[in-house]
């Protein structure tokens, strides 16, 4: 049992059945991991078990672009609607990150209007790349522009790393970090951080080995002229972080590079299975260098911050 019983899992997906078929009659995954069976009545035993008392749900990679801008802006549609439905149908239980539909960029801009404005979506969930080009790519601009005028919460989710896997190793173990620490420095080296201060953007599984490398990353960046060290620096700490399959050891890390406020929960269910989820909440239950503020706002504070709608709850 949690020791905490009113957690916000930012890291939380959402397999609507019509996706999940849709998915597996393509023969697709999610970076090796099968397409989980899932219900809402599943979801909620894992968070009672686990002391979530909300979840921010988003659609997990592939995401809903496999070739067809028209195909992806149809299913965009259908699985924003349906997670909506469940926000409203167990109010106070569930919030969600809207699915859009990059590479199209003016697809996604339309589905992002549409869920934050009339689904009340929490944010936007983008993948880390998207047919092997990263966010910092001038062609997506102009959707980053318009979430950063709307303040928008950004939740970035790694997917087929644009490389070829190593062989007998699932893209998820490794793969997955790599191309969230890729996204990140991209945003960063490209200016797009600098440029967009709206940007509120939550990395998945504690940031890849961003903060592990993140001095590394800076020097670097600064040695071959590209920014300032100190710029650099201070874009990647405003990134926030979840938590999701990263405890304990990559805790310290992460506790000694994120900004405070910075460091959420999440647990990435229903792809990492219920003991799996209940195995890193124990751990992080268990991590000794918390104190009693800290734990609180890894559980619930700072994704109020975030989502301050929650507050009602």
């Amino acid at each position: 049992m949690s020791a905490s019983r009113d957690r916000i899992d930012v890291h939380q997906h959402v397999v609507p059945p019509a996706h999940a078929e849709w998915l597996r009659a393509r023969g697709l995954d999610a970076g090796g991991l099968p397409i989980p069976a899932w219900s809402t009545e599943s979801a909620l035993a894992v968070m009672d078990a686990n002391g979530i008392a909300t979840g921010i749900l988003s659609v997990s990679a592939p995401g809903v672009h496999l070739g067809d801008g028209a195909e992806a802006r149809r299913k965009a549609r259908a699985v924003n609607e349906f997670t909506a439905e469940m926000v409203r149908t167990h109010a106070g239980r569930f919030g969600f990150f809207a699915t859009v539909t990059l590479p199209d960029v003016d697809g996604a801009l339309a589905e992002a209007a549409y869920a934050l404005d009339e689904l009340r979506a929490d944010g936007v969930i983008l993948l880390a790349n998207a047919d092997g080009r990263y966010l910092g790519e001038p062609e997506f601009a102009p959707l980053l522009a318009e979430l950063d005028r709307r303040g928008a919460v950004v939740f970035i989710h790694p997917a087929a790393l644009p490389a070829p896997a190593l062989p007998g190793l699932p893209p998820f173990v490794a793969d997955f970090l790599l191309d969230t620490t890729r996204a990140a420095i991209d945003l960063v080296r490209s200016g797009a951080m600098r440029r967009h201060p709206g940007l509120r953007i939550i990395l998945g599984h504690a940031g890849g080995f961003l903060p592990y490398a993140a001095h590394r990353i800076g020097v670097t960046l600064a040695f071959l002229g590209q920014r300032p060290l100190d710029e650099v620096l201070a874009d990647l700490r405003r990134f926030y972080f979840d938590t999701a399959l990263s405890t304990p050891a990559a805790l310290p890390s992460l506790l000694a590079f994120a900004a405070p406020g910075h460091v959420l929960f999440g647990s990435d269910s229903p792809y990492a299975p219920p003991m799996v989820v209940e195995h890193f909440t124990r751990e992080l239950d268990a991590f000794p260098d918390l104190d009693g503020p800290a734990r609180a706002a890894i559980d619930r504070a700072s994704a109020l911050a975030l989502f301050p709608r929650l507050r009602t709850r």
